[in-house]
């Protein structure tokens, strides 16, 4: 019965996580993603950036005559200056979009055997790295500064038994339950397997001949009474 739920579980997480390399009777029981401030920040910087490069823009425009006789462009030249401003807004737009699919593309899986989590580098550089269950020696997570505490993110750290080997995840949003969910899982994972218990059978072992003739010997006999 179990190990048929187990193989139920394993078609299921198949097909949901085809990025995953699954392995017999192994199933997603965790997907961490990156908290989502995380994304607004990286548009706050774009915006930020849009609006400085237009005060800019702006101030040149809104100087007239001054930047006539400072810098004195020609028609052509003031043509690919707003070509050139043009092509600021598009690196702008497009290094926010490309922040944002290199951040929402991190991801840690936990199944019931292994940790996996997917490292995205940059558009091209990928990497993965996987933990064994039962490898896990220790399970934390680490906010170390107020705008932790603030957007209630933290980083999640695991450390593997045998080596000083720390595995992490950055900006995890409430971190505190994804911690509670592994810890439970390393400790099944550490606990020995159950046995069954065999009953004891009782054999009966056959009685010989020469066993049964000397118990009756042994039986003591009544004398026979004497008459007088």
């Amino acid at each position: 019965m179990k190990e048929a739920l187990s193989n139920i579980k394993h078609e299921r997480s198949a097909k949901q996580y085809p990025e995953i390399d699954l392995q017999k009777g192994e199933y997603v029981v965790l997907e961490m993603k990156r908290a989502k401030i995380g994304v607004a920040l990286i548009w706050a910087m774009v915006a930020l950036c849009v609006v400085l490069l237009s005060i800019v823009v702006i101030a040149i425009k809104n100087s007239g005559e001054a930047t006539n006789t400072l810098f004195p462009f020609n028609g052509a030249a003031k043509s690919y200056l707003w070509m050139l401003v043009i092509l600021f807004y598009i690196t702008i737009f497009a290094g926010g979009f490309i922040g944002q699919t290199i951040y929402t593309s991190n991801r840690m899986y936990i199944t019931n055997k292994r940790a996996i989590q997917k490292i995205r580098l940059s558009l091209f550089a990928n990497q993965t790295q996987i933990i064994e269950l039962a490898k896990i020696e220790d399970v934390s997570f680490r906010q170390t500064s107020i705008v932790d505490h603030i957007l209630q993110v933290g980083t999640l750290r695991m450390s593997t038994v045998g080596d000083e080997t720390t595995y992490t995840f950055s900006m995890l949003d409430t971190p505190r339950d994804e911690v509670e969910t592994i810890s439970q899982l390393v400790y099944a994972t550490h606990q020995p397997a159950p046995h069954p218990r065999k009953k004891k059978e009782v054999v009966e072992e056959p009685v010989s001949a020469a066993t049964a003739s000397a118990t009756e010997d042994d039986v003591p006999t009544m004398p026979a009474p004497v008459r007088k």
